[in-house]
């Protein structure tokens, strides 16, 4: 039995019943409108595949922090994040590809307590990680439950406006939407030397002047967000302090006053959509 990984978006899926060794028909994540088929096709590949193209590379951004990425790239090519804290340590998202290096480079830095995936484009292979891992708990919104495409035991589906991965780290999930109706970010108050950080993913997106930040419905069909909901955004971000904002991707960084980056962006969005 086979859990193949859409080459495009990069999740994987649950072997087939009728054919335990043969891909999905289509993946549902891409024929979703925020997302697409490539202009080949569906095509699919696998975790061993992967490990056979492709190595992952290690990076330390800050203290207490390690940045896990896919090279050559790989679908939409996130990294993962794994953020170490006294009370253990979370993976925030995680990436297609998990090799023996890996593993070993974050068992020796206390391994995986919890692993929190901020939206659907980014499930990946988080059932793979989690069983790597001992099963640590992965810790879903329960608003995108429709789009798990490989179900495990060890997927926690939270609800409500913020959730705690891991008591007593001060790290809060906080279902932030737009994107998509769980969409999920990380704040974590003891990152950037204790003026705190935000692992944003997508929502808002790190832009090519990363001074600022966009928010989108679609990033790849570049179908956008109507200003009501840039507004909400950006009002609720506004609660949690955090002066640098780390996105899905290893250039995606604003470093300092990314609260503020939040608040101007968000009215230069507004103003431009009238």
């Amino acid at each position: 039995m086979t859990a193949f990984l859409c080459e495009t978006c990069g999740v994987q899926h649950a072997p087939r019943a009728d054919r335990p060794d043969e891909p999905p028909i289509a993946c549902p994540i891409c024929l979703d409108e925020r997302q697409y088929v490539g202009p080949k096709g569906q095509r699919w590949t696998t975790i061993e595949r992967l490990r056979a193209e492709r190595t992952n590379h290690l990076d330390e951004p800050e203290p207490n922090l390690l940045a896990v990425e896919t090279r050559p790239g790989f679908a939409i090519g996130q990294r993962a994040l794994l953020v170490q804290t006294p009370a253990g340590n979370l993976l925030w998202d995680c990436t297609p590809l998990l090799d023996d290096a890996v593993v070993g480079a974050i068992q020796a830095r206390g391994g995986v307590q919890a692993i929190a995936i901020s939206h659907p484009h980014f499930y990946s292979a988080m059932v793979e990680w989690s069983r790597a891992f001992g099963g640590a708990p992965i810790w879903l919104h329960a608003a995108d439950r429709a789009h798990v495409m490989r179900p495990d035991p060890a997927i926690r589906h939270w609800d409500g406006p913020t959730a705690d991965p891991l008591p007593g780290s001060g790290l809060t999930l906080v279902n932030v939407g737009g994107h998509f109706d769980g969409q999920t970010a990380l704040h974590w108050p003891a990152g950037a030397e204790g003026r705190g950080v935000l692992c944003s993913a997508d929502m808002p997106q790190v832009v090519a002047d990363r001074r600022w930040v966009t928010f989108m419905y679609s990033y790849p069909n570049l179908i956008p967000l109507p200003t009501r909901e840039v507004r909400r955004i950006a009002d609720l971000l506004a609660r949690y302090p955090f002066d640098r904002l780390y996105g899905g991707w290893t250039d995606r960084v604003v470093e300092r006053d990314a609260s503020a980056a939040v608040a101007r962006s968000a009215a230069r969005y507004v103003e431009h959509l009238g």
